[in-house]
């Protein structure tokens, strides 16, 4: 696949005429952006400070890793807490978000030099296929990407992951998302045509536990799987290759826009899912009535646990994963919640914890 830039070092400021990375108003939720520096940062959320744009490292320039971009070798970063690290030079990129209630990171503002828009990204891949390398996964793409404008879709789908930056290679992933109840409706119809995408199913259910059970500890095989069956996710039919897509909030939805978290703790309870209307899009928010609490770092947890009413989870692996009724265990930070329409206690769940992984798995 042909990278998205020049060969410019990205030390040396990349060029800003990458045909994937264009100058668009919109930063939305898992856009990427490459700084001055050359490192590239997904987006998480669409609640951002004036001075940042937040977020983790994506990819960025190392020896030991296995794309190239920029003339330069670049690695692949899958675990979010581990941009701390990787920007322990730089604590400009660290930043306290009052929407999540903790510290993350981010990329400021006046460093991003290209933003690459998921968006625009289908649409140049339509328009320009021969920016793709050639291969099967490649062709898959294309084909879905075709069904996608045909269905007059292409404002409400993206192309996002490493298709997007222009590092794909012939055993990548296509990542997808789509936006608001019109795109999630489309991404639906996209997952059931059979001559682009099969369901994962038989032998191939081994696979899709193997892909989610390392971060998902603590699961059953059954009860993983049927969270993972709510899931717009499949396997392309020329490639094999996994597809996914993640439903993201609409433009303009402001749920979360107003709203100020505060971390009292954490928790792991166990859950009875009471509304999940608002559980179709990251970040997904469920009603709950906490049943039992199993451990704990506040004192006297028994009561907050009659005080938590929601599940706010910027994990997008528990995006619709649940429905009303089921009983789900959770691990997550305790918050308090201030906001128009949103108040009280939540458990919720992020990736920005460095000592913890947060979870939450079907019980029953």
């Amino acid at each position: 696949m042909s990278a998205p830039g020049t060969s410019t070092p990205p030390s040396s400021r990349p060029s800003t005429t990458s045909p994937l990375g264009r100058a668009l108003p919109s930063v939305r939720d898992r856009d990427y952006l490459l700084d001055r520096s050359g490192v590239i940062f997904k987006v998480i959320g669409d609640v951002h400070p004036g001075s940042h744009w937040l977020g983790y490292v994506k990819y960025y320039p190392n020896e030991r890793g296995d794309r190239t971009l920029f003339g330069q070798t670049y690695r692949q970063n899958t675990v979010v807490s581990k941009a701390f690290g990787i920007l322990a030079d730089r604590p400009d990129c660290y930043i306290y978000s009052p929407a999540i209630g903790c510290v993350i990171t981010g990329v400021p503002r006046e460093d991003v030099v290209i933003h690459y828009s998921c968006r625009q990204a289908l649409a140049t891949l339509h328009e320009t296929p021969d920016l793709l390398d050639g291969s099967a996964v490649s062709k898959d793409l294309l084909a879905i990407i075709d069904w996608i404008v045909d269905q007059k879709a292409d404002d409400v789908i993206g192309v996002t992951g490493s298709f997007l930056v222009g590092v794909a290679g012939a055993r990548s992933d296509i990542d997808l998302v789509c936006y608001g109840p019109r795109g999630y409706e489309t991404a639906q119809n996209l997952f059931t045509e059979r001559s682009l995408i099969h369901p994962y199913e038989g032998e191939n259910l081994t696979q899709l536990y193997l892909r989610r059970a390392k971060y998902m500890a603590g699961s059953s095989f059954d009860m993983l799987l049927r969270q993972e069956a709510r899931k717009l996710q499949g396997l392309t039919t020329g490639a094999g290759a996994h597809i996914n897509c993640e439903p993201l909030r609409a433009d303009g939805d402001r749920t979360f826009h107003d709203v100020i978290a505060q971390e009292v703790g954490q928790i792991s309870v166990l859950a009875r899912i009471t509304d999940h209307h608002e559980c179709l899009a990251t970040p997904a928010l469920y009603g709950i009535d906490v049943e039992t609490v199993i451990a704990s770092t506040i004192d006297e947890a028994e009561a907050f646990a009659r005080r938590i009413t929601h599940l706010r989870s910027y994990l997008g692996a528990y995006t619709g994963a649940f429905r009303q009724g089921d009983t789900v265990h959770l691990s997550g930070r305790l918050v308090h919640m201030q906001g128009p329409g949103t108040g009280g206690f939540c458990i919720e769940l992020t990736p920005w914890s460095a000592t913890e992984s947060y979870l939450a798995n079907l019980a029953r």
